[in-house]
Formats: C-alpha cells, sequence, structure tokens
C-alpha cells in the first residue's frame, strides 16, 4: 500500500498494517466498519467526512498516513513480533525522513510490540521515534469494542489540539 505522506505534515496517522480490502482497493482504512474516516472528521481534523477513495486529500489538510507493518491481513493478531519490531525500525527511518510534527501511532498493542514499550497506554509518548513526538491512539477498527465512536473522537482531538498549539 502506498504511503499518503509529504514531508513537513502535522500529523502522520501510522495504521496497524492494511486489511485485505484496503490492499485489495489500494486505499488505508477501506472497510465500511472502521472509523478512522468518521473519526478524523469528528475530532475536527477534517471539515467533513472523507471516504477512503479521497485519502490525497489529507496532505492539504497537513495530515498523511503509513503502517507500522506493510503485510495484509484480515485481522493484526495475525502479524509476528519480528514484523512488529522491524515495522517498528522502517517506520523510525521514514518519520525520521519525512520529519511530522507528531507520529499517530493507531494501536496500543501495536505500539508495545513495535517499539518494545510494554506499559505504553494512550496519549503522548515520553520516547520519540525517528526523532518525532509520538502520540498514541487507539485502533479505530470496528473490532476494537473498548472505544465507542465518541471516545475515539475525544482522543483524536487531544491530539489535534496539541498539533493545533504548534502551528
Amino acid at each position: 500500500m502506498p504511503d499518503v505522506a509529504a514531508e513537513g505534515l502535522r500529523v502522520l496517522f501510522c495504521g496497524i498494517n492494511p486489511g485485505l480490502l484496503s490492499a485489495a482497493t489500494g486505499h488505508h482504512f477501506a472497510r465500511s466498519g472502521n472509523r478512522f474516516w468518521p473519526t478524523l472528521h469528528a475530532s475536527g481534523f477534517t471539515p467533513r467526512r472523507l471516504h477512503p477513495e479521497e485519502e490525497q486529500e489529507l496532505l492539504s489538510y497537513g495530515l498523511g498516513i503509513t503502517n507500522v507493518v506493510a503485510r495484509a491481513t484480515a485481522r493484526a493478531d495475525e502479524l509476528t513480533r519480528e514484523e512488529f519490531a522491524e515495522g517498528g525500525r522502517q517506520l523510525a527511518e521514514k518519520v525520521s525522513e519525512l520529519r511530522p510534527n507528531w507520529l499517530a501511532v493507531l494501536g496500543i498493542t501495536a505500539y508495545r510490540a513495535a517499539f518494545d514499550e510494554p506499559v505504553a497506554a494512550v496519549g503522548p509518548q515520553q520516547r520519540l521515534v525517528g526523532g518525532v513526538p509520538v502520540w498514541l491512539l487507539p485502533n479505530p477498527s470496528g473490532l476494537n469494542a473498548h472505544y465507542t465512536p465518541s471516545a475515539l473522537a475525544e482522543e483524536f482531538g487531544k491530539l489535534r489540539m496539541a498539533a493545533s498549539a504548534e502551528e
């Protein structure tokens, strides 16, 4: 899956890995049950709800998308610890080159595995990845029942406020 990215973004969102539908369509967060696109709008990152095929429009808002692991799977739990560790190394290199203001990792378990941070929690992290501050966000997948749509929007909104304060 190609990244939606450019140098100097406000926020580079980082999913765990592409789902099978995303890989088939070539668009990030393509499954209708994924709450990424509605959450971006509800949290104020975008002025309207975008659809996966409009992902390039994110760049005009200073936003981008990448993934920790490139391999597409039906479920993130199909990925190995080694894939996460290698993905974390590759992500650090990418972020070092792109230099966004924030790296937003979408998924606590993925972040913990990729960066060997077993007690990481949602919110800003102490660690820099590629020299860039990290904000850990809940996975917006419809499979993540721990967060309601409003709770997701609230967490994304905290990052939006921090990113806006730096402009």
